[in-house]
């Protein structure tokens, strides 16, 4: 990139392809536009975080300086749930579990049907997925040292006759250290930080950190101009020839809700993974701190949006799980944590959420769970609790503060019965559909390009263009989706 000239206080900075964010989306559209030879310039609100830098951090202090609002976003409703996504340079991918699964082709068959898109089925979805796995080097991730939780739930589900997988992850010589959530130490993950964006930069990307997008200037449907703030607070005016943004599923509908751009329909709807978290105590020492995030993952009610597996342990994650439980009861659990694991129930939500507002230029997320959905979240509960008893399983903390242990069968049934939708404490990590790739009269933010409609030279590619959300971890369906936008964007340019 070039400077043009500065005027009064604000930096004017001439470019060719712009891409806003770093994570899943935003880094694939960076390498490929590197790779076809553009001149590609990355913004990124958050730090860049060496893994050098990330091995010296408590996880207190990466929660707090890799997670937007430090990993506690609120969507309002009943109940509120605790929404978590990364603000830093590689995006989300710096913080999640480096899972990879390929979309089903009977969630991308359902989203062609309902978007008016047939181009996005499992041929075409299906290749771009192949292609990046085997760039990322994907692992089938099995047990190796520790992980004595994800064993049990594995022998469990084996005497259940239930279906179970180990985790395809991107990851190159894991080390089990047990911190995918608050970044790799030791750099196996191969988050976007450590694999594409370095790719994008040897081919001449300009990625440029801690930099605030705050409105796109668009004319008759023609980017103009893309207005920043940079770390020092200075005010710059990009002006590229192209624009990608793939600021998530939140920070790109309230770009475009700031910069009038589809502001009735960007992040009007916003789909959920909901996520319960079970605490079990074992007769026997499991030692859940020993390990990587997880090597077993029950798939056997996949069909109904609905996955278990374990969330390996840490002193943080347990507090947190613990936060306004009795002290008396705390003080007991901390001391058997060598006894306890704590596992993940996924569910796919239902009912709708969205952004209901932007006021001071941040987002007011809400809610509208539904019967259904909590009827979802009363069966999810039921065989996750049938799952850990088989496992061995003496006492469940389930995910409601206000409820002692549960030791029985019987226990779980009537908990079931009394929980109400207030009850539960969810937290979601994985956000899409906010901008969905569909028709204009079927809801649809951007067409089959990904561009919002009625634009030329703005395309979006990340969770947000999704039209749904996959039942699985997004990463590489979102990766997929981007790079077959930005293959067309090619093709086309």
């Amino acid at each position: 990139m070039s400077p043009l000239t500065v005027r009064g206080s604000v930096a004017e900075v001439e470019c060719d392809a712009l891409v806003v964010g770093s994570g899943a989306g935003g880094s694939v559209a960076a390498l490929e536009l590197a790779r076809a030879g553009r001149a590609v310039t990355v913004l990124e609100e958050g730090p860049r975080v060496s893994t050098d830098e990330l091995a010296a951090a408590s996880p207190a202090e990466s929660m707090r300086r890799l997670y937007r609002n430090a990993g506690a976003t609120a969507v309002f409703g009943t109940p509120t749930i605790a929404y978590g996504e990364a603000r830093a340079v590689g995006g989300t991918t710096v913080v999640n579990g480096g899972l990879f699964w390929e979309p089903s082709r009977a969630v991308l068959d359902r989203w062609a049907s309902w978007s008016g898109y047939g181009g996005y089925r499992s041929a075409v979805v299906g290749a771009h997925f192949g292609d990046i796995q085997r760039e990322l080097g994907m692992i089938v991730q099995e047990h190796g040292d520790g992980n004595e939780d994800s064993r049990l739930l594995a022998r469990a589900a084996e005497s259940l006759g239930w279906r179970w997988q180990h985790p395809q992850r991107v990851v190159r010589g894991c080390e089990h250290r047990n911190q995918c959530a608050t970044g790799c130490p030791s750099g196996a993950k191969q988050s976007m930080a450590v694999s594409y964006l370095p790719q994008a930069e040897a081919l001449g990307a300009d990625i440029v950190p801690g930099t605030r997008v705050e409105r796109i200037a668009h004319r008759r449907g023609t980017v103009r101009g893309v207005e920043a703030v940079d770390g020092a607070g200075r005010r710059v005016r990009y002006r590229p020839r192209d624009v990608f943004v793939a600021a998530g599923p939140i920070g790109t509908p309230v770009l475009l809700r700031r910069s009038g751009i589809h502001s009735r329909t960007a992040g009007r709807h916003l789909a959920l993974h909901l996520n319960l978290r079970t605490i079990a105590r074992f007769p026997k020492a499991v030692d859940a701190v020993r390990g990587t995030m997880f090597t077993a993952q029950v798939q056997e009610h996949s069909a109904l949006g609905m996955l278990v597996m374990p969330s390996n342990l840490t002193p943080g994650g347990l507090g947190a799980a613990l936060a306004g439980r009795d002290p008396a009861q705390v003080d007991k659990l901390l001391a058997a944590r060598a006894h306890l694991g704590m596992f993940t129930t996924q569910v796919r939500m239902q009912g709708g959420a969205g952004i209901a507002a932007v006021v001071g230029g941040a987002p007011v997320l809400r809610h509208g769970m539904t019967p259904a959905d909590h009827h979802a979240l009363r069966l999810a509960f039921r065989r996750t609790a049938r799952l850990l008893f088989a496992a061995g399983a003496v006492e469940l903390l389930p995910p409601t503060s206000g409820t002692g242990p549960l030791r029985t069968p019987a226990d779980v049934d009537a908990y079931c019965d009394r929980v109400r939708p207030g009850d539960w404490e969810l937290v979601s990590v994985h956000g899409m559909g906010s901008c969905p790739m569909a028709l204009p009269e079927r809801g649809g933010v951007c067409d089959e390009a990904g561009r919002p409609h009625g634009f030329t030279n703005l395309r979006l590619c990340d969770a947000s263009v999704l039209p749904g959300a996959p039942g699985i971890s997004p990463q590489g369906t979102i990766m997929s989706f981007a790079r077959e936008i930005v293959g067309r964007y090619l093709e086309s340019a």
